[in-house]
């Protein structure tokens, strides 16, 4: 039987947001929005996420965000891995404030 592996304090503080769509946030121009199936050391996995590169486009990333809010993530990948050291922040998504 393997032995069950500790879990790390991050992945305890972040545990009730598995299952919930979150905001994952970097230093760089990507954020990341899906919803959050594990949590691992490494980094997190996410389903039905939505890579965002800030660079790309009109709109600045708080009001993309803000966007997603109001009307739902609009995913490009079915699953993705995003390694720990890339994330400077997590947060749920509808801690957003939208207005």
């Amino acid at each position: 039987m393997p032995k069950k592996r500790k879990s790390t304090a991050i992945e305890s503080a972040l545990e009730p947001l598995i299952g919930h769509e979150v905001v994952l946030d970097t230093a760089g121009p990507i954020t990341y929005l899906g919803t959050l199936r594990e949590i691992r050391p490494e980094g997190y996995w996410l389903e039905n996420a939505d890579i965002r590169d800030r660079t790309e486009g009109h709109v600045s990333k708080e009001v993309y965000i803000r966007e997603a809010r109001l009307h739902g993530i609009q995913s490009n990948r079915q699953s993705i891995f995003v390694f720990e050291s890339t994330v400077i922040s997590c947060s749920a998504l509808v801690d957003v404030i939208a207005d």
